[in-house]
């Protein structure tokens, strides 16, 4: 696809939409399978260095408590995915890279593995880090990380960070790179619908996930939240109808150009809509992310307001979320790592 006809893809409302989501549905299951798989989410800590003008957890928002799960909480989620045979795990945080908190991670990591006779993959989503820390937590046990750039233009990522050494698109780009260079999944994601940005940012975007030749996307509409600077934005925004019909759309797009990556349905979609996450599987999706988190501390991970289930515990949110795969004619993959194809086309 050309960059104009992802435009006007992208654009796409009514019959025309749902062509294209169908049309992605299908080759979904062609190439990877009637099949949606579970990576049980453990939101580890939002303390951050960093200063994201979009990101509720940002290190000058002063309005939230800061906490980091111990040791216990993280075990206590592996094992309850572990048996229920999620096969999977993600564990996110701010973005951090002191000593302590590298060795740390690099403790869960192999004591996950131990615990679970290495039958749960972890994926990590830590942030920016050395190429020291990728290949100690990689020889850890992680094996998957997502690091999501939120745009690909460059000036727009400097309108949305400030502009200091730790908020530098050149630097993350590169990260991207030494993830793949030491034999990580790699994954990444954009926002749809920020301030400033352009259909053609969008559609460039994808495109260049595409070249980056990534194995996992996870992507979805921008939400705004109070205590961040662009919030100032809000009144001039799509509306959240907009952004959400183009992110959908966005899904369908990434699935027709790359048949056999992973591609989650993220919860910021079922912020806006209540099927929102059921829609992104049906136009193409086929990861979903059961929280995992101890019910306490979610209300202080909020990257963004109106995040939905941050009441419900793992049980109700497991029951919720395999009723909503169902709903759409997929299966769960219990018990399967469910690795992108992608990723293993390319080690072969």
């Amino acid at each position: 696809m050309t960059k104009n006809e992802i435009i006007n893809l992208l654009s796409s409302r009514g019959e025309d939409a749902k062509k294209l989501r169908n049309q992605a549905e299908a080759l979904k299951k062609e190439k990877v399978g009637n099949v949606v798989y579970f990576r049980g989410l453990i939101e580890y800590s939002n303390i951050c260095a960093k200063n994201c003008y979009y990101c509720g957890i940002r290190c000058g928002n002063d309005l939230i408590s800061r906490y980091q799960l111990t040791d216990e909480d993280v075990f206590e989620a592996v094992d309850y995915a572990w048996k229920k045979k999620y096969a999977s795990v993600v564990i996110q945080a701010g973005e951090i890279s002191t000593p302590s908190f590298v060795s740390q991670i690099e403790f869960l990591l192999k004591e996950i593995s131990r615990r679970t006779n290495n039958e749960i993959a972890v994926t990590l989503s830590l942030g920016e880090q050395t190429k020291e820390t990728f290949k100690r937590w990689r020889e850890a046990g992680a094996s998957r990380y997502l690091l999501r750039l939120e745009t690909s233009n460059p000036e727009l990522y400097e309108k949305i960070h400030p502009a200091d050494s730790k908020h530098s698109f050149k630097e993350r780009l590169n990260c991207l790179h030494l993830l793949r260079e030491l034999d990580y999944q790699v994954g990444s994601g954009v926002m749809m619908g920020l301030p400033f940005q352009t259909l053609e940012d969008i559609a460039s975007d994808l495109l260049f996930l595409k070249d980056l030749d990534v194995d996992m996307v996870g992507m979805g509409p921008y939400l705004e939240h109070v205590s961040t600077p662009l919030y100032v934005h809000h009144e001039n925004l799509l509306s959240k109808k907009e952004r959400f019909e183009m992110s959908i759309n966005a899904v369908a797009i990434l699935r027709l150009l790359m048949p056999d990556i992973n591609i989650a349905a993220t919860t910021a979609l079922q912020s806006i809509d209540s099927s929102g996450r059921e829609k992104a599987i049906e136009a193409g999706a086929n990861v979903i992310m059961p929280n995992l988190t101890p019910t306490k501390f979610r209300e202080n991970y909020l990257l963004y307001e109106n995040k939905p289930c941050i009441d419900e515990d793992k049980e109700k949110c497991s029951a919720c979320l395999a009723a909503r795969i169902k709903v759409t004619g997929n299966e769960i993959g219990y018990g399967i790592w469910g690795d992108a194809l992608h990723y293993k086309k390319r080690k072969t």
